[in-house]
């Protein structure tokens, strides 16, 4: 399960890396458009993450009741799930579409940046119903433990994004003029088309779940939407730390937007790295809890965790070896090298928490922990990372003091979670 969910989750923060890496390539503008996808890139993963939540609340719904053998007693609940999702994403898509400028004026884009911004936004943000429909559906095919057609999925996507970028944003001479940002923007576009189209007619040919929307709803819909409000919350607050971040990033200069975004999108490259055996966790973990096997649970934990740590050392390794490779990938300009440079350490460094803590997490989605996981989130957020970023910003560190602030928001996180393993679960299994 591990290998194609690591493969699938890599692919999903390839869609904005390649905008990233092409845009800071081109010829002209391109720190201002390199800080443009950045801003925009933040902030539509704030909506993404929060609200594609839902695919974690119903892959764990989905294997407790495989393991509890109960799976045809769900049989209305992937459609219920699914129109749930879409639903959510035109409510959210309507209530940011019409104040897009006001949004990324307060992220602090002006000029030449906000221009683009709003230019890059206003094609890509149409993908954000078919991420969520595609999202609902990698959810229903992870809580049948299965995470090989995700992958399918996700290759394809990255790979026609990947390829769009370079006809779009340079164009083809003597066929397609270059079209800059708004060219990297209907490459994610289409490539989201396309993974939406995909992952139905899998769904379709591959399961027998249903896709027709049937009355009265579900009585695990109730847990749903409770899992997926705590998730929300938990979300919410994630992405309060990001977006911070990209604010006091942009208040620091262009150069230090660009450099944050290089950063941003290297980490997050790991993060989803790493997710890939938690996700397998995250799948096992809510059958063996469906089982009632609390003995297993405790071996998959720590099997999980010695997998993850070992890759988090792998990616140390390869960041540490291609340092300068790195940075090149995403720009040529002196300035922004430097900066990025300033703190690509942190981000290297900071791979052992992230892999406990993002192990931990979707092994504690599966457990259906997630009113726990809110107020990890909350605590984190509001008392480590948000006190951090102010003092770092008294102290004059700059972009360091937003990486500081990382550091503090991981070691939070990663100490909650062990601790609440421990007091339950641990000891559930040390007792049976």
């Amino acid at each position: 399960m591990a290998i194609p969910a690591i493969i699938a989750g890599i692919a999903e923060p390839i869609l904005s890396s390649t905008d990233a890496a092409i845009v800071g390539n081109m010829d002209t503008y391109s720190t201002e458009s390199l800080a443009a996808v950045g801003i925009v890139g933040a902030f539509l993963s704030m909506l993404i993450w929060i609200l594609g939540q839902t695919r974690s609340a119903i892959s764990t719904i989905i294997s407790q009741n495989l393991g509890a053998g109960k799976l045809e007693d769900i049989k209305v609940l992937p459609a219920q799930a699914i129109f749930f999702n879409i639903l959510l994403s035109f409510v959210f898509l309507g209530g940011t579409y019409f104040f897009v400028d006001e949004i990324f004026t307060f992220l602090n884009a002006e000029g030449m940046v906000l221009d683009l911004s709003i230019d890059y936004y206003n094609i890509r943000v149409w993908g954000f119903p078919l991420t969520l429909f595609t999202f609902a559906i990698f959810g229903i095919f992870r809580g049948l433990q299965n995470t090989f057609w995700p992958m399918l999925v996700a290759i394809a996507g990255a790979l026609i994004n990947i390829g769009l970028d370079i006809i779009l944003v340079y164009g083809v001479e003597g066929m397609i003029d270059p079209m800059g940002v708004k060219g990297a923007a209907w490459a994610s576009l289409l490539s989201q088309a396309v993974m939406a189209i995909m992952a139905l007619i899998f769904l379709l040919v591959k399961t027998n779940v249903s896709l027709r929307l049937r009355f009265p709803l579900h009585p695990e819909i109730n847990r749903l939407v409770s899992m997926s409000l705590n998730l929300f919350a938990r979300s919410f607050s994630l992405n309060v730390a990001l977006v911070i971040a990209v604010k006091e990033a942009t208040a620091l200069g262009t150069a230090n937007i660009a450099a944050h975004t290089i950063a941003v999108n290297i980490w997050l490259f790991t993060a989803f790295f790493i997710d890939g055996y938690g996700a397998a966790g995250n799948l096992l973990s809510g059958r063996l809890l469906g089982a009632k096997d609390y003995k297993k649970l405790w071996i998959l934990t720590k099997r999980v965790n010695t997998y993850n740590l070992f890759v988090a050392g792998l990616l140390m390794i390869a960041c540490t070896v291609g340092y300068t490779f790195a940075g090149e990938l995403f720009t040529n300009e002196d300035i922004v090298l430097k900066a990025f440079y300033s703190v690509f350490f942190i981000v290297i460094l900071i791979q052992p928490l992230n892999s406990i803590a993002f192990t931990l997490d979707a092994i504690f989605k599966g457990l259906g922990e997630m009113a726990y996981l809110r107020n990890t989130l909350l605590g984190a957020t509001f008392l480590g990372f948000v006190p951090m970023v102010y003092f770092g910003k008294w102290m004059h560190w700059e972009l360091k003091g937003i990486w500081y602030a990382f550091v503090v928001w991981m070691v939070f996180r990663a100490s909650a979670l062990c601790i609440k393993y421990y007091n339950s679960y641990y000891k559930l299994a040390k007792n049976a």
